[in-house]
């Protein structure tokens, strides 16, 4: 069976360029269909987000399907907070009998901070133990239970990590913890306070794992000086200079300045030992990706052969 693009890129050695979609609250296809064509051509693969925020929207296995029928690679994301390993499970069968050929492992965000606050959280397995689960399934072609499958599914499987919240010295560990369990490639939380990038980085380094996974460091442009703000007092997790608030606030044109930081950061993240790519989020702005791809001279991006698995 032929591995993925995003795959053979990521073996070739060359520099890694994912973005994301968030799917619509709505039936409506033509959204992630419309951000699908923005992309083509411009990244490796493209994030389906699992009802990001806890908030309910299109599954992010459908909107996978729809990305693919439009030419571009997706990358499914798949949380514990709404499925047991039974439900997750036979998603990972779904996708990969639907020919999607990636799978990013996580947690998702609790119900309480979303559009369902009562919803009961399932957390059945957490995101490592979940991401363990996936590998034994790709690799060993057995289910969590131990039992045997007739036909394993053939994903590269990714998770995800944070290197701007606390316990800061933790994270590194918990990134080898991933490491591990089986992750090929690791995409972070948006990166703009990047002290912390570097301290999280060299950490990793000391210990070896950027020789063992693919990290993709998060690059969120951002449109306005309000959603700068927003994302330094209300986003748990996130560092957020006051430098950069202050520059989108004196900004003629917060969208040029928001591009051109977004391009700055990844010039310096390309920089920093260990980084393998970048993983644009774009929070509703899928039309800005071709722009930073560009203007970073991430274009074109590399054309690989790709091999089939035994």
């Amino acid at each position: 069976m032929a591995i993925g693009n995003l795959q053979a890129v990521a073996e070739s050695g060359a520099f890694l360029v994912t973005s994301e979609i968030g799917p619509p609250k709505g039936a409506d296809p033509d959204a992630v269909r419309k951000a699908a064509r923005v992309m083509k051509g411009c990244v490796d693969a493209v994030n389906l987000t699992d009802n990001q925020t806890a908030v309910v929207r299109i599954s992010s296995v459908a909107a996978a399907v729809l990305v693919q029928q439009e030419g571009v690679e997706a990358v499914v994301q798949m949380t514990v907070r709404d499925r047991n390993r039974i439900a997750l499970q036979s998603d990972v069968l779904g996708l990969a009998a639907l020919g999607i050929k990636n799978v990013v492992c996580m947690s998702g965000d609790h119900p309480c901070n979303g559009n369902h606050p009562a919803a009961k959280p399932v957390y059945d397995l957490d995101s490592i133990t979940w991401l363990q689960t996936v590998v034994q399934m790709t690799r060993d072609g057995k289910f969590q239970c131990g039992e045997e499958m007739k036909k394993k599914p053939e994903l590269f499987v990714g998770a995800v990590e944070n290197p701007f919240a606390p316990p800061y010295e933790y994270r590194p560990i918990r990134l080898g913890k991933k490491v591990d369990a089986g992750a090929r490639y690791i995409q972070t939380q948006c990166a703009f306070d990047l002290d912390y990038l570097r301290r999280f980085m060299a950490d990793v380094v000391k210990l070896g794992l950027h020789e063992q996974v693919k990290i993709l460091v998060g690059i969120t442009p951002m449109k306005s000086a309000k959603m700068a703000r927003h994302m330094q007092t209300n986003v748990p997790g996130l560092q957020v200079p006051e430098a950069v608030c202050r520059r989108m606030e004196a900004a003629a044109d917060p969208k040029e300045e928001g591009l051109a930081i977004a391009v700055e950061t990844i010039h310096a993240v390309r920089e920093i030992p260990g980084v393998a790519g970048i993983h644009l989020m774009p929070v509703m702005w899928e039309d800005v990706v071709p722009l930073v791809v560009e203007r970073a001279g991430l274009l074109p991006r590399p054309t690989v052969e790709i091999a089939t698995t035994a």
